[in-house]
């Protein structure tokens, strides 16, 4: 059983940072490969960012591109999305969410993950 709790979020202008945190419990973490979500009003929730269970490998959409990046400090069980040069319309409520490596996963299906966080709100105003 993995728990997820996502911190970091908040109000900030165009072209400003953010650095997410998605803080697990359970000592089994690092077998777990993690994504982030996003989900803005009216909109269904969207992919944003994944990374493996070891850290090796990272995959973004294309609008985050060179300016959101994925890491993950294993020995902390938390994993981190820094997010550089906001615009308005990354606004949404972030969601890190994680499945067990043993998974036959699309990493872009939420019906792959398992364990999902609360969620923290980002607000980019222009």
């Amino acid at each position: 059983q993995v728990q997820l709790v996502e911190s970091g979020g908040g109000l900030v202008q165009a072209g400003e940072s953010l650095r997410l945190s998605c803080a697990a419990s359970g000592r089994t973490f690092s077998s777990y490969s993690v994504g982030w979500f996003r989900q803005a009003p009216g909109k269904e929730r969207e992919f944003v960012a994944h990374v493996t269970w070891i850290g090796a490998n990272t995959y973004y959409i294309d609008s985050v591109k060179g300016r959101f990046t994925i890491s993950r400090d294993n020995a902390k069980n938390t994993v981190y999305l820094q997010m550089n040069n906001l615009k308005p319309e990354d606004t949404a409520i972030y969601y890190c969410a994680a499945y067990h490596r043993s998974t036959l996963a699309v990493i872009g299906n939420t019906r792959s993950y398992d364990y999902w966080g609360q969620g923290t709100q980002v607000t980019v105003s222009s």
